[in-house]
């Protein structure tokens, strides 16, 4: 036999040899085992419980009936902090405006004197140290009809190496 249709057949038997093994078989059979951490409890939310009749798992929790703004505060971002934020250039094509800010002096003063623009681009707001839902009431007053949420900035600030606010993020730039 040629050698390359040797290897076609050897490759075909192989392929049988394990399809029908694997079809036999209803548990895995683990042939190296490099060490590491098992990821059993990866699937213990997977695996927890009876299905009942709905389709839902009994063990899992169920979700809140509601859930409001305050629900989610106090929010904070140790990772920023109010301050002077030098503008560059950014290449995100796609990317809707966004800004952030927090309740301080510094946002305030901001977002007063951006409310027009932030509205006409329709950048939505991350508040991301704030309080109380009275704080985040009072940011949204200074620029009404413009979309804030109060969430973590910790990973944005990790991400896009910023230290302080307010900015404003386009797919253009970062600018202050």
């Amino acid at each position: 036999m040629r050698k390359p249709f040797r290897q076609a057949l050897t490759v075909s038997l192989l392929s049988t040899v394990m399809a029908v093994s694997f079809s036999a078989r209803a548990s895995l059979t683990v042939v190296g085992d490099l060490g590491g951490e098992t990821t059993a409890p990866l699937f213990d939310a997977i695996n927890a419980g009876k299905i009942n009749g709905t389709g839902m798992s009994e063990s899992l929790p169920q979700p809140p009936a509601s859930l409001s703004i305050s629900d989610m505060l106090p929010v904070s971002t140790p990772e920023m902090s109010p301050g002077v934020v030098a503008s560059r250039p950014l290449n995100l094509p796609g990317m809707p405006p966004v800004f952030v800010v927090g309740d301080d002096v510094a946002s305030r003063q901001w977002l007063q004197q951006h409310a027009e623009s932030l509205s006409r681009m329709q950048a939505t707001g991350m508040v991301i140290s704030v309080k109380d839902e009275q704080g985040l009431n009072a940011l949204r007053q200074l620029a009404q009809g413009v979309a804030m949420v109060p969430v973590s900035g910790g990973d944005l600030a990790r991400r896009l190496g910023l230290n302080h606010y307010p900015l404003l993020i386009t797919a253009t730039g970062i600018s202050q």
